[in-house]
């Protein structure tokens, strides 16, 4: 995009940030400028960020910038083969949809009811559909783990950002049907339906908005800036964190490579050294990946450099995270506290921050320990989380002798 033209449409998007007319900018943008394409809207807004505008603010008239760049933007269309990445999150973006629909429908019908009982069967109904809302989590994690991380090492950091922001909204809505529908034992039926039917409309909102911005900027955009051979490894990625129950059977996916003939040759296998031993390379990853914690090492300039694959991995991680600041790697929300607990190893006022939470059915205790070298000096952090569910349950002793 021509510079002259990027700093005319920043000035207009500034002008409604201060309140100007949505109406006569919209006249203005298709008089002047005509169209705009998704990864121009990507550059605009990372340069309105980078020149001091909050990020939040952006995502708070996010709505205001697509009614303002929707024409032009529909006039692209995302095609992505079967089995591509973006493929799949459009997929699923539509039975979500769906899900979305059907929960606003059937909530609107129990409200109309006058008691649980004359609405058994429609709160079945919803119980099935809100199971499926659980199972779309992995869809937000393959974004977060794979796809944002690899758009910010293209350049592309606002909209992967603000994309993460809309993900806790969408999670604290569902978190709110979630609870609704689990302690409808303990209100009464007027409050239940009215606190249900709240929430689903929310979340229809939300979702339709969300995955709008989704798949008329961000992955027009990514599939722009993505390389076809790197999309191979995207889509490896996201099946190892794996798909939703809804997810249609992701077909096989392959980008052709003609590489040429390469001689194998065989290296002799040389020890990692240590001052109380040595491993091999394959010893030493084997190691850490058996221990009974899962650990992820930032170093000392905040970017992620490795991180444990034991089977049974707590949170989730993926090759694309490795390379990228950890405070890309948290939501914005807690960044804050992420960079007080760095700071604080680095200036040496601490050594280890501690957490614990309930996730799910586990007590998950997680560690963050200052890395430091024979001096002192900072060398990064260290994260170590572990469940101690069954760690809490320990009474009396086992011995050695006792073990079968």
């Amino acid at each position: 995009m021509q510079t002259e033209k990027k700093e005319a449409l920043k000035n207009l998007i500034r002008s409604l940030h201060e309140g100007a007319d949505l109406e006569k900018a919209k006249a203005k943008f298709k008089k002047v400028f005509g169209t705009v394409s998704s990864d121009d809207i990507a550059c605009i807004e990372e340069e309105l960020v980078v020149e001091g505008m909050p990020r939040e603010e952006i995502h708070r008239l996010c709505e205001v910038h697509l009614a303002l760049f929707r024409e032009s933007i529909e006039k692209e269309e995302t095609s992505a083969p079967k089995g591509h990445p973006v493929n799949i999150l459009m997929e699923e973006h539509k039975i979500l949809l769906e899900f979305a629909e059907t929960l606003k429908e059937v909530a609107g019908k129990v409200r109309k009811a006058k008691s649980f009982e004359d609405s058994k069967d429609d709160v079945d109904r919803l119980g099935n559909t809100l199971e499926h809302l659980r199972e779309s989590e992995s869809h937000y994690l393959r974004e977060e783990n794979v796809l944002f991380p690899l758009l910010e090492k293209h350049g592309v950091t606002q909209p992967p950002a603000i994309m993460w922001m809309e993900h806790d909204k969408i999670r604290q809505i569902e978190k709110e049907l979630f609870l609704t529908f689990e302690t409808r034992s303990k209100v009464d039926f007027k409050s239940f339906t009215s606190n249900l039917e709240k929430a689903s409309v929310a979340l229809n909102e939300m979702l339709s908005s969300h995955f709008y911005k989704e798949n008329n900027i961000l992955f027009p955009t990514a599939m722009k800036v993505i390389e076809p051979p790197e999309w191979v490894d995207v889509r490896k990625q996201f099946d190892e964190i794996g798909y939703c129950c809804f997810t249609p059977e992701p077909t096989e996916f392959i980008v052709e490579k003609i590489m040429a003939p390469s001689v194998i040759q065989t290296k002799p296998i040389s020890p990692i050294s240590f001052e109380t031993g040595s491993f091999t390379k394959e010893e030493l990853e084997a190691v850490l990946n058996t221990l009974p914690i899962d650990i992820t090492f930032v170093d000392k300039d905040d970017t992620v450099r490795y991180f444990s694959q034991g089977k049974d991995r707590i949170f989730v991680r993926t090759k694309a995270v490795i390379g990228r600041k950890v405070q890309q790697c948290h939501p914005q929300k807690s960044v804050h506290i992420v960079n007080q607990i760095l700071e604080s190893f680095k200036r040496g006022n601490k050594n280890v921050a501690e957490f614990w939470l309930n996730l799910k059915d586990k007590l998950v205790f997680i560690r963050y320990f200052a890395v430091r070298d024979n001096n002192g000096a900072y060398l990064g952090c260290l994260e170590v989380t572990q469940d101690i569910t069954d760690i809490k349950k320990i009474e009396g002793e086992k011995r050695l002798l006792d073990w079968k």
